[in-house]
This record gives C-alpha cells, structure tokens and sequence, in this order.
C-alpha cells in the first residue's frame, strides 16, 4: 500500500463508512488501512458522543502542530470540514485566536461550530486585543450572549463586556452579510450586530 496516495485520497475529516466507499474495501481491510495510517503518525482519532470514532488524515500530522479547525472538531459537538489545511506549523494556536479565525472566515458552520470555544476560553484580555485588532468584539460579544443561552460557558470578564459594548453613535454590523436573526433580536439590540442563526440553528447544542 503506497502510504502518501492513501492518505492523499482520504485527506480531511472520516469515519469508518467513508473510507470504505473512498477506498472501495470491506470494513476489515478498511480497519487494518487505519491501523497502519495511525501508526505511521497521519491519523488523529476522536470518538464522539454517540461513541463513533472520527479520522482526521492528513500527511500534515506527522509535522507538529494543530489547524483551527482541528481545534474547533476536538470541542465542538458540530463538525467542520476544511478543504485545505491551515496548519499553524511548531505550535497549538490559542483558543482565542481560533474564534478570531472563525469569525473572520464568514462561514456560518464555522461560526456555530466555534460557539463551543466559550466552554474553555478564559483569557479574556488576550481575546479583546485579537478582538479590537481585527475590528470584531463587538460580534464576540454577541455570539457570547448567543451561546449562553444554550451552552454552560465561562464567565465573560467584566472589563471586556464594558469596552466592547457599541457606543450609541455606532451603526448595526454583520456577522455574516445580509445574515440576521428573528430570534436573538435582544441580543442584536445590545450589541448593534446582527447575528445570522435562529434557535433552530443551535439544536445541536445544550446546556
């Protein structure tokens, strides 16, 4: 079995089923390509709450490192899939900078995927300059709100809520352009932002 071809032909996010239809093998011999994938260092693992084991391949792995959408798949109960790999070389980027990232990718997905993030960020000073940096903590704290309502997440610091808050002179912004709720309109109110997901969009999530 050529290594790299394999790899190349699975890169991205699998379970058991899609490699066997990629690969167009019965699921032992699909077991046993996993088996030698992981050891030769391109497979990551996860096994998620229904107890069904997810692969993340990519010949990437074996170099170090982590991409933000990997980060985002280890926490979040909703799955991304990225078409390239933006692997942050020699280093685990922060979760801060990975919600930087998520918001400035526009992706709807992306951003639902990333309100899981909330459960673990706590370097709220680190977040409002990534936030003032990229002109976005206006948007932080409105998804924050937003995720509160359906998720146990960690209390937002007293400093970044005060200086994040719109100005009365202020416009609405979007998240995601032309994207507004018909839902969270108290939020959108508070923060002059419009948020694109309704309740429906937050299903997958619970407190």
């Amino acid at each position: 079995m050529d290594k790299l071809k394999t790899v190349e032909k699975l890169e991205g996010i699998q379970n058991i089923e899609s490699i066997m239809a990629a690969l167009k093998v019965k699921k032992n011999t699909a077991l046993n390509i996993i088996s030698i994938l992981r050891k030769g260092g391109y497979i990551k693992t996860k096994q998620t709450s229904k107890k069904k084991r997810i692969y993340y391949i990519s010949k990437l792995n074996k170099i170090g490192g982590k991409s933000y959408f990997e980060i985002i798949n280890e926490i979040s109960p909703v799955k991304v899939s990225e078409s390239e790999i933006y692997k942050i070389y020699g280093r685990v980027p922060s979760l801060e900078e990975t919600f930087i990232y998520a918001i400035k990718t526009k992706n709807l997905r992306v951003i639902l995927a990333a309100l899981s993030l909330f459960k673990h960020i706590n370097n709220w000073t680190l977040l409002y300059e990534l936030g003032k940096k990229n002109q976005v903590e206006r948007k932080i704290g409105a998804l924050y709100d937003l995720s509160k309502l359906f998720m146990r997440v960690r209390r937002m610091k007293l400093k970044f809520r005060k200086n994040s808050l719109p100005k009365k002179t202020e416009s609405y912004i979007y998240i995601i352009d032309d994207f507004q709720s018909k839902d969270f309109k108290e939020i959108e109110h508070t923060w002059k932002v419009y948020l694109p997901f309704n309740k429906a969009d937050l299903e997958d999530y619970k407190k």
